[in-house]
């Protein structure tokens, strides 16, 4: 067996942990391998916060520099996937609020939540397709939609977090569900038939 393809195997059979380790002890090559098992998952994380590719590369690569720096506070006895991703988001929220003065704003008022019937979605909508619908949400309501939704921060905590009130968030997560319903019927959709439900 070529020595290249030994060594990929034994570095894959090292554990998080070890991995963990290794870092904290300085070891590059633990470092670039622990970068590379989780660099899907952080670019998952990422874009969904983001524009587009590079600017989620921007924050993967900031937040494992975070990683790299506080490697001594991971408590072992915990997922690291599960640390890895809290810094993933918090850098991602510090993203965005830097960039936030520059963002523009749609008037918030009252809004209430009205219920309304879910979209039927396509079984072939792709996982690229439904990033593209998702890209195309203002920055405040994709970041309140993802802490909510997908990271299961309350509208308080969401609220504090952005600096904006628990109303405010619940209108803006309505506001965002209401334009994704909007542009996939625009996008996918303009004939209002139905295929599956959500």
């Amino acid at each position: 067996m070529p020595l290249m393809r030994r060594r990929e195997e034994d570095e894959q059979k090292l554990s998080d942990l070890e991995l963990v380790r290794l870092c904290s002890e300085g070891d590059v090559r633990a470092r670039e391998l622990l970068y590379r098992r989780y660099f899907s998952f952080a670019m998952s994380v990422c874009i969904r916060y983001t524009k587009d590719e590079y600017e989620a590369m921007e924050i993967v690569n900031d937040s494992y520099m975070k990683v790299l720096d506080n490697i001594g506070q991971y408590d072992r006895s915990k997922p690291f996937r599960a640390w890895y991703g809290r810094i993933l988001v918090n850098t991602a929220i510090d993203s965005y609020r830097r960039n936030a003065k520059h963002s523009m704003h749609l008037p918030i008022d009252d809004l209430e939540a009205a219920e309304e019937t879910e979209p039927r979605i396509s079984s072939e909508l792709s996982a690229q397709d439904i990033l593209l619908l998702f890209r195309q949400l203002p920055d405040h309501y994709k970041v309140t939609f993802n802490l909510y939704e997908i990271e299961g921060y309350s509208h308080e905590e969401i609220g504090q977090i952005m600096g904006v009130t628990t109303s405010t968030s619940r209108s803006n997560l309505t506001r965002a569900k209401k334009m994704l319903r909007e542009l996939y019927k625009r996008n996918f959709n303009p004939s209002g038939r139905s295929d599956e439900t959500v």
